[in-house]
């Protein structure tokens, strides 16, 4: 699964920023999103990769270490 990184405006106007959201695609992850945001607008929709994660757990790995 992929996350899917989303701004989005709500029915009332509100932008919400960073929203993530695991999906087997972006239209699955968009899905879900409508479930929870009920008639939202999304403005910008981003696949974000999973290797930064991993890279951060590897360097506090080492740091918990010294």
């Amino acid at each position: 699964m992929t996350k899917y990184r989303f701004q989005i405006k709500t029915r009332d106007g509100f932008e919400v920023n960073n929203l993530s959201i695991l999906g087997r695609d972006q239209a699955d992850a968009e899905r879900k999103l409508n479930q929870m945001y009920l008639h939202c607008q999304i403005v910008m929709c981003v696949a974000v990769s999973g290797q930064s994660r991993l890279a951060n757990e590897d360097f506090c790995a080492a740091f918990a270490q010294v």
